[in-house]
């Protein structure tokens, strides 16, 4: 099969790097692509939210099967374009996808089917939120933009002040652009937080191996919330028991609610879960494959992954029996300094071999490009994911600290306490 994946991160890195163990895969395309990535498939500069662009190019390339990974693309109706004019694509149509284009259906659907979720309300007018939140009077205030913002449109306000300034910049300001002309406000739900990513046909649903991201920039969970600086997996926290509740309370319940609502998801549905002492909870729904989640996730697949899109397709999942290998895995990003606000970019990255991995590690490569004379240097905010899988958490942290130790560039930044946590709830 010839294979198209639309995106240019850590986690379309990793999925090619998954389909190229397939042997059901013979050439490997990726658009916009990055560096790291063009070791691994032929990358062509369309961006992953030009649809007409990408189009042309499957047309152009003749492939087998188009995999829309990012969620613009999949929110803006990519893969329904790709259907229509006969192409195999993986991932949720544009009805599906609003799961994650608009918090206030995703909230309205958990509402209405009963799927654990916090307490929340929606408004389109600034003074009515403020009113609200000041009639509460509870902080932390979740206040959220309805629209995709590149998984930083959420501001956990911790008294009132904080709370306007989040109201005005989102609503006001627009700064992220219309996707705060409507908001949601939730209450502050707190516990344990659990990323389960999921296969479904839209019938049945095989939830992945679960996973812990670490969102802030700085250790101890201090600094700005970023897209992620690094992920493990399994989480601890996830029990065997929990497993069998989320099922029975928040999986099935929510593929069996977009059916009947006539938008029957197909592809990778995330679930991003809060643990409460009243049992868990959705915090957010997802269109498709978390990142870095992604990086710690797909490296435990043992099924073949082009099996796994075939039964998807033909809605026969169910009878797919998909496979983990019995391990930990850790990925510790490595960002630009000064991310997640201002960085330099350009700079030499070294310790990486010529197809930009290293020893014992996958790296996989973020914000990465290659020079006129095809030195590798960054070019984004977080640059590389550095994935460890060993038996255990413990070992898996080591061998990934070890490759991150062994690549460089000026004023590189990373967690030192990625997984800690993770290990002390397997201590205890």
């Amino acid at each position: 099969m010839k294979i198209l994946v639309v995106g240019g991160g850590g986690r379309e890195h990793a999925i090619i790097m998954k389909l190229a163990e397939s042997k059901r895969v013979s050439k490997l395309y990726c658009a916009p692509g990055n560096g790291g990535i063009s070791k691994y498939a032929e990358c062509f500069p369309v961006k992953a939210t030009d649809i007409d662009g990408m189009l042309k190019l499957a047309k152009k390339l003749n492939v087998d099967l188009v995999f829309v990974a990012p969620d613009d693309p999949l929110v803006a109706g990519m893969v329904d374009v790709m259907q229509e004019a006969g192409f195999r694509t993986f991932g949720p149509n544009k009805a599906a996808a609003i799961i994650e284009g608009s918090k206030v259906f995703s909230k309205n659907l958990m509402q209405k089917y009963n799927i654990p979720t916090a307490k929340y309300a929606v408004f389109s007018d600034p003074e009515n939120v403020l009113e609200y939140i000041s009639n509460e009077n509870t902080y932390p205030s979740v206040i959220k933009a309805d629209g995709l913002a590149l998984g930083k449109g959420v501001v956990i306000a911790k008294n009132y002040d904080e709370a306007k300034n989040a109201v005005f910049d989102i609503m006001e300001n627009k700064i992220f652009g219309e996707s705060g002309s409507h908001v949601v406000v939730e209450e502050f739900l707190t516990g344990p937080e659990v990323s389960v990513l999921c296969f479904t046909d839209g019938k049945s649903i095989k939830p992945m191996v679960s996973s812990m991201d670490h969102k802030r920039a700085l250790d101890n969970d201090e600094g700005l919330n970023t897209g992620g600086m690094g992920t493990v997996a399994p989480n601890p926290y996830y029990t065997d028991e929990i497993a069998k509740e989320c099922m029975e309370t928040i999986f099935l319940p929510t593929i069996r609610a977009m059916q009947t609502e006539g938008r029957t998801f197909k592809g990778c549905l995330y679930f991003g879960l809060m643990l409460t002492q009243q049992g868990p909870k959705v915090i957010e729904y997802n269109c498709r494959f978390g990142d870095p989640e992604t990086q710690v996730i797909l490296p435990l697949l043992n099924t073949d992954f082009v099996d796994i899109i075939e039964a998807i397709e033909k809605e026969c999942l169910e009878d797919l029996t998909v496979n983990w290998k019995n391990e930990s895995a850790a990925c510790v990003i490595m960002a630009s300094g000064g991310y997640p606000k201002k960085y330099e970019s350009g700079l030499i990255i070294s310790g990486l071999d010529e197809m930009g991995q290293t020893k014992n590690c996958f790296i996989y490569h973020a914000g990465t490009k290659l020079d006129n004379n095809g030195v590798l240097i960054n070019a984004g905010g977080r640059v590389l994911g550095v994935t460890a899988i060993a038996d255990s958490l413990e070992e898996a942290l080591e061998i990934a600290y070890n490759g991150v130790e062994s690549i460089n560039w000026k004023n590189v930044h990373y967690r030192h306490d990625i997984g800690q946590k993770a290990l002390k709830a397997l201590k205890n």
